[in-house]
């Protein structure tokens, strides 16, 4: 008797995801932040969520000492929008996103306005920065 298979389990890549340990404490916090998005947030969730760009996104996800807006674990990529609560912390932003880059994180920028404004342009760039994370990764294993 021949073992049951998926018809697409070849077409599916094991990828070795690394884990970047978090604060347990910050678990509320990011439940509370998902549940209370900014309008921009759920914007730019609604088109990103179900693997729209062939990968999963997850809102809010506590890394070190920090939650980032968007993480996708398999790219170890974070999309920030950047409100008007950034506007005086750019020294902290910038010390933030240098600590989860030293992890291997690789930070995607957008601003409220932009995700308001000029959505598909915004698109466009997660859709590249996606394409170009995945091609370095499939040259460079």
């Amino acid at each position: 008797m021949t073992p049951l298979r998926w018809p697409q389990w070849d077409k599916i890549k094991c990828v070795q995801n690394k884990i970047i340990p978090y604060n347990p404490k910050l678990k509320e916090l990011a439940r509370q932040l998902r549940k209370n998005s900014t309008l921009s947030e759920v914007l730019l969730w609604q088109k990103i969520k179900n693997r729209a760009f062939g990968v999963q996104f997850h809102r809010q996800v506590p890394l070190l000492e920090y939650i980032v807006d968007f993480y996708c674990h398999e790219l170890m990529l974070a999309i920030e929008v950047d409100g008007n609560s950034h506007e005086n912390k750019f020294i902290e932003d910038q010390k933030r996103q240098l600590k989860l880059e030293e992890q291997g994180v690789r930070f995607l920028r957008v601003t409220d306005i932009e995700i308001k404004k000029e959505m598909f342009s915004v698109l466009l760039k997660i859709e590249e920065t996606v394409y170009e994370i995945k091609k370095v990764k499939r040259e460079h294993p």
